[in-house]
């Protein structure tokens, strides 16, 4: 009887940690350099600087970043960034561009998707989107205030991403996407949750019995 308790305790406990897992979001994370503007001119992964970001972030989904000459820590604030960090000291008092310099941001995280899912992007400036490493094809060049649109072509499942965005020319600096989060371990997660309840349901019928 004691064993049957201790059991039903430990796979009722086991049920409730990894439901709490499969309910945490992931969280993208983002780089920001401040780079000279011909930098920004081509916002690709081959721009993206090696050195220590002047200013690391986490942000959720949807991003909507959007501000009219804006310093870097209003533009921020207007997608509710959090655990901001100045790395290099002035960064988020600059703006995000003034002519002269602009910035460039990695973001970073996983994404789950489908063959033939369309992603809705409306930016200024521009941007590359990879998630698998397949590049989804939208325009890396400066642009005013544009809504883009383009489709995943690569195998369905859970992969990382990774988004690349200029602020160049003046403002506004513009970025909004809603990508579809997922947390990685999902499957693994819901077959061990299925395990346990299955455990549990034997351990009611052998009471009964």
């Amino acid at each position: 009887m004691k064993l049957q308790k201790l059991m039903t305790a430990t796979i009722l406990s086991t049920a409730v940690l990894f439901c709490a897992g499969a309910a945490q979001a992931n969280i993208i994370t983002g780089h920001l350099w401040k780079v000279a503007e011909a930098v920004t001119l081509n916002a690709v992964p081959g721009n993206v600087p090696l050195t220590t970001p002047d200013v690391t972030f986490d942000v959720n989904s949807p991003m909507n970043f959007n501000a009219t000459n804006a310093s870097v820590g209003n533009w921020l604030a207007t997608s509710s960034a959090f655990n901001i960090v100045e790395n290099t000291a002035g960064t988020l008092a600059s703006q995000m561009d003034n002519g002269t310099t602009g910035s460039i941001l990695e973001f970073n995280g996983n994404v789950s998707v489908v063959n033939g899912q369309t992603f809705t992007v409306t930016h200024d400036d521009g941007l590359t989107l990879t998630i698998g490493g397949i590049d989804l094809g939208f325009s890396p060049a400066p642009t005013a205030p544009i809504t883009s649109l383009a489709t995943y072509t690569g195998p369905t499942g859970n992969f990382a991403f990774q988004l690349v965005y200029a602020e160049c020319c003046g403002g506004p600096a513009v970025l909004q996407v809603d990508l579809p989060f997922t947390n990685v371990s999902e499957p693994a997660t819901l077959a061990l949750l299925g395990f346990g309840l299955v455990g549990i349901g034997f351990l009611r019928r052998k009471k009964a019995a």
